[in-house]
């Protein structure tokens, strides 16, 4: 699907505006927006709010275009593996992407195996705060560390790389926790 926007951009002479928002995002040190959202974690619903899970640690919050897409299973998948390492760093990781949350639900048991909050966006709300919206209802492959004082550490954007954003924010993740 996200091809097909990306497409349609293209043709109707909007290319530029793909090519600009491939890097757009929010710098490091700049304040991370806070927000409530509804999530979904092994199926269940429950409200995930940015302040709170800032309390407990840093929190890894990464936007993905569409749930069950090639790239955002990939994705998923490799933030599954990883989110014994992230714990064991005291972080905690959220997707969040414009699909509603029926489809949260699902994505959240079948691709994320019930190992992290997807949460629901679908007027971009919060995407628009964090400046990655792409499209209408899509956000742009964007990631963010965000330090438990509520600043960006890390801020990585790349549509083609899913896999890289583990690795990215993994790494940032390590250097919070050594400071």
């Amino acid at each position: 699907m996200l091809p097909i926007i990306i497409a349609v951009l293209v043709v109707l002479g909007l290319g530029g505006f793909v090519a600009r928002r491939a890097t757009s995002h929010l710098g490091k040190g700049k304040r991370a927006p806070d927000f409530v959202v509804q999530a979904a974690l092994g199926g269940e619903v429950q409200s995930f709010r940015l302040k709170d899970a800032l309390t407990k640690g840093a929190v890894v919050l990464y936007f993905y275009p569409k749930s069950f897409t090639s790239g955002c299973t990939v994705e998923a998948h490799a933030f599954s593996a990883a989110v014994p390492e992230f714990a064991g760093l005291g972080a905690t990781v959220v997707g969040i992407s414009g699909d509603d949350i029926e489809t949260q639900k699902k994505f959240s048991t079948q691709e994320c195996q019930s190992a992290f909050l997807v949460a629901s966006d679908p007027g971009l709300t919060i995407g628009k705060q964090y400046d990655v919206a792409l499209a209408p209802g899509v956000p742009n492959r964007t990631s963010y560390v965000i330090a438990p004082d509520g600043t960006i550490a890390e801020a990585f954007t790349s549509m083609f790389q899913p896999q890289e954003h583990v690795q990215k924010t993994l790494a940032a993740v390590r250097a919070l926790a050594n400071r």
